[in-house]
């Protein structure tokens, strides 16, 4: 296969990448090289291309044609009449140029890419033209979304032209590649509600140089520290207003007991002066040293004027021995640095708006804050660091979850399916097999298997559908890290989405129940009535156009139906697991989901089996003519009963093909 990667932004560069070093090279250029180097090293990858804008600034290395990167990969420039750097902003002028220097190029090419990859919207709009001319799928990666800049970013005339961009972006990519559950399920749906189901969430990895102690690291920070061998919080980003650095000087000067604790070593990008930056440097970086001066922080904050990579992991190694890493942003589409931190074993304080939510839930350690509020901020540092122990747990989590070569085997999936034909409408459709996904299909690698021995032998009359109570790229997600196998259909989101298959690996929302459930659904009444509760709501991408969903018990989700009642609101109210609720609209669930398409068929719920093991299960379970619960069901499902409910003495998979034996729809029984 040959992949091409598409980034016109920034400094993008062989090793060392000087980042900061202008507004635009920052995350995502770790990204593409990160990325395109783990493609490369794949046996079935034969070459990979990177292809960027030619310039004559920063560096000659940016006016090079051809620029090698490692066997098998090399960046590409394009050439235009405008040789100069160009920020992101000013690059829309230039991509009439740089579309027809792209597809030149394209045309010159002895063998052509089998896939492009788009970074960012601009880099779109030429997949898009090399689609029209050769047929060549493309894959969007947005990195970072306008309408999450701002509440307010949908009015703003100076983010019109970039949001119509990535409107077109999304519509028309084959798939969609994103770091976070976050970027998949909220991030994106403002964009519209189909692209979910072309939607892949790879955790993508990082590239950390080999630690070799604190010596760069304390050399960097010694002029501006009056006791150096204090711990540090440490940060890293641009300084930029969305990046927060001054509320995290707010924080650092509002709390003594910080101050007495650790010194505050702040890295915001590379910079010649304060003055002669990037326009929208100078008013943060003004802002930063005001705050340091106003707080009387010198000689407890260092604010280096240029740092490289190497120094940088000796930051990480330093914020490692007793420190904490923060990112303070008032929003973070995913956090790569948060990432690299946790790596190096520095506990993390993120921002709990974004990606961060996800990428701190994979670690199980450290802190989201609200980054609004500066004694949070100060109190979560405080909290975590010197917590070594929890540290290192997390280490090895980010090791094993955000490494490069699983991205890249997992993006080379999403690349083959690009060309695969919308699968043909089943036939002769007798029965509709349900089965929830965590706990039933997923628990035992061995069942999973056998669960797809049988898949692919099932009857040609019985359609196989899954039914959860996740979102739809998430229940891809976890089919795919279990080797299961593909279903015919999806109903997700404890029943509230049903999605069907359509050509090139794209998932479609039904649209007609869509209808259904919006004729008697209140959201924003239902919503509020739960608000008077102040519950806890779970995370932002839970919440969905036909669910909300916030945490309790069985006997809360009771008062809760109690509380609609009185409101004269219809909804259905599913409480699971011992400890979520799910609001949904009355004609919303799985089993009415399940009905739904049993009819399209000409079937009804007798005609269907289900398999799950919790309350958001209950209904399907309750109302199918086949149920089958495995033997570790929870105790929430103990009133289901009679002969058509099949309690297995086997777990997981395996307890559903044993229920699937006794219905004659599989050969013998699974092993104990």
């Amino acid at each position: 296969m040959h992949i091409l990667h598409l980034a016109l932004g920034g400094c993008l560069r062989a090793a060392p990448v000087r980042y900061g070093v202008t507004e635009d090279t920052g995350g995502h250029i770790a990204y593409v090289l990160g990325a395109a180097l783990a493609q490369a090293a794949l046996p079935q990858v034969r070459a990979v291309d990177i292809v960027t804008r030619a310039f004559d600034a920063i560096d000659p290395v940016h006016a090079l044609p051809v620029e090698p990167l490692a066997p098998r990969a090399r960046i590409l420039r394009l050439s235009t009449g405008n040789r100069a750097y160009l920020a992101k902003e000013a690059l829309e002028a230039e991509l009439p140029a740089l579309t027809a220097a792209f597809c030149a190029l394209l045309a010159a090419m002895d063998s052509r890419p089998d896939v492009i990859h788009a970074h960012f919207a601009d880099a779109a709009r030429l997949a898009q033209a090399a689609q029209a001319q050769f047929g060549i799928p493309w894959i969007y990666t947005p990195h970072s979304l306008a309408l999450q800049k701002r509440p307010d970013a949908a009015h703003d005339p100076a983010l019109r032209v970039r949001i119509a961009a990535e409107r077109d972006a999304v519509a028309g990519a084959s798939a969609i590649i994103l770091s976070s559950r976050d970027e998949a399920e909220r991030q994106l749906r403002p964009y519209g509600a189909a692209a979910e189901g072309r939607s892949h969430v790879l955790a993508p990895g990082v590239t950390l140089l080999p630690d070799r102690g604190t010596a760069a690291a304390d050399a960097l920070l010694a002029p501006f520290l009056r006791d150096p061998g204090r711990p540090i919080v440490l940060a890293v980003a641009r300084p930029v207003a969305k990046k927060n650095l001054a509320g995290l000087i707010d924080a650092y000067a509002a709390s003594p007991a910080l101050q007495d604790h650790a010194n505050l070593v702040l890295l915001a990008g590379l910079r010649d002066g304060i003055e002669g930056g990037p326009a929208d440097h100078v008013p943060v970086l003004r802002g930063l040293f005001d705050r340091i001066d106003r707080h009387g922080l010198w000689g407890r904050v260092a604010l280096p004027a240029r740092h490289d990579a190497t120094q940088l992991r000796a930051l990480y190694a330093r914020a490692a021995q007793g420190g904490v890493f923060v990112n303070p942003a008032l929003h973070e589409p995913f956090g790569l640095t948060l990432v690299e931190a946790a790596q190096a074993g520095v506990p993390v304080v993120a921002t709990r708006n974004g990606g961060p939510v996800d990428i701190l839930a994979q670690l199980g350690h450290g802190a989201l804050i609200d980054p609004a509020d500066p004694t949070a901020i100060a109190d979560a540092c405080l909290d975590l660091m010197g917590d070594g122990a929890g540290a290192a747990q997390a280490q090895a989590r980010a090791l094993a979850a955000y490494d490069w070569g699983d991205w890249a085997r997992r993006s080379l999936a999403v690349c083959d399916a690009l060309r695969r034909p919308a699968p043909a409408p089943r036939g002769g459709i007798r029965r509709v097999l349900a089965c929830d996904i965590d706990g039933t299909l997923t628990g035992c690698t061995q069942a999973a298997a056998r669960f797809v021995d049988w898949h692919g032998q099932r009857d040609a009359g019985l359609l196989f559908a899954v039914a959860t109570g996740r979102s739809v790229s998430q229940a891809r997600r976890v089919l795919s890290d279990w080797s299961l196998p593909r279903p015919d259909l999806f109903i997700t989101s404890v029943g509230s989405e049903i999605w069907r298959w359509g050509a090139g690996d794209r998932l479609h929302p039904c649209s007609d129940y869509a209808t259904l459930l919006d004729a008697a659904w209140d959201r924003p009444a239902v919503e509020a009535v739960l608000a008077a509760r102040a519950p806890v709501w779970q995370a932002g991408h839970e919440q969905r156009r036909w669910k909300l969903s916030l945490t309790g018990t069985a006997a809360q989700a009771g008062l809760i139906v109690r509380d609609l009642a009185q409101a004269g609101l219809a909804a259905r109210v599913i409480a699971s697991h011992g400890q979520f609720i799910d609001v949904l609209p009355l004609a919303a669930g799985k089993a009415a989901a399940l009905r739904f398409e049993a009819a399209r068929h000409g079937l009804t719920l007798k005609d269907c089996i289900a398999a799950g093991d919790s309350g958001n299960d209950a209904d399907m379970l309750a109302a199918s003519g086949a149920s089958i619960l495995p033997s570790n069901a929870y105790a929430e499902l103990a009133h289901l009963r009679g002969r058509r409910v099949h309690r297995s003495p086997h777990a997981h998979a395996a307890g559903v093909i044993d229920g699937l034996a006794r219905l004659g729809l599989a050969r013998g029984r699974p092993h104990a």
